[in-house]
């Protein structure tokens, strides 16, 4: 493999430096996700061409279209994600964005099942072998458009326990919240540039829902999520 960042570094060693310098100082601070971060190899699971960049604090692209495409998260958003989900061993998982399947198989790790869909479906055959190739048959890729028909794909299985958004929307959908289980927990990331927000909410009860923002980052868009028009009167 090419040497990590071109520093010549080893691969533990960038894992190491990736966790230290940029996860830690990020809050991340629950050794469950920090073991899982040095266990799961984030460079299995990022494409030939930018496994040089596996550990660096960037978007990396997965398809040709170069960051105006997909992409895969900076490691210490997924991580901070990952923490704020909570996930516990009983958990049923729902994302909306597979990508290469790294998040699939960190919370594959945590989690009971881990339910994935993947719009493109060169991407979910992508994540569909990488995560064969690491044994974790507890995921599952399906390749579907998760928004259309008022998020119908996503119904298949539910409730869940936790659901994740790969991407950026610019609100919450109602359809998703409906899909959690009693006490689950919803982790995206909402707004518009250049300001968004880390959002975690829980179902509280039948029609009850508490809502936190940690903290504040930016990440691609998911495609195709309704997008409320952003004027006001």
């Amino acid at each position: 493999m090419t040497s990590p960042a071109g520093l010549g570094l080893s691969p533990e060693q960038a894992r190491f430096n990736m966790i230290e310098q940029q996860i830690r100082p990020w809050e991340v601070l629950d050794g469950r996700v920090l073991d899982l971060l040095a266990r799961v190899h984030r460079e299995d699971y990022v494409p030939e061409a930018h496994k040089a960049l596996a550990f660096a604090d960037l978007e990396l692209p997965l398809t040709a279209q170069g960051t105006d495409g997909p992409c895969m998260l900076a490691p210490k958003v997924q991580a901070r994600l990952l923490q704020d989900l909570q996930l516990k061993p009983t958990d049923r998982v729902l994302e909306i964005g597979t990508g290469s399947g790294y998040m699939a198989a960190l919370m594959a790790g945590l989690a009971r099942q881990v339910v994935t869909l993947e719009i493109d479906p060169a991407l979910a055959d992508m994540a569909r072998a990488n995560l064969a190739r690491q044994g974790l048959t507890q995921v599952e890729v399906r390749q579907a458009d998760a928004a259309a028909q008022d998020f119908a794909a996503c119904r298949q299985g539910a409730p869940f326990d936790a659901i994740v958004l790969g991407g950026s929307v610019a609100e919450v959908p109602p359809a998703l919240l409906s899909l959690l289980a009693p006490g689950g927990r919803l982790a995206a990331v909402v707004g518009h540039e250049p300001v968004m927000r880390a959002t975690i909410v829980t179902r509280t009860g039948e029609a009850a829902f508490q809502t936190a923002q940690p903290w504040d980052t930016v990440a691609p868009r998911l495609l195709n999520f309704p997008a409320p028009s952003r004027f006001r009167f």
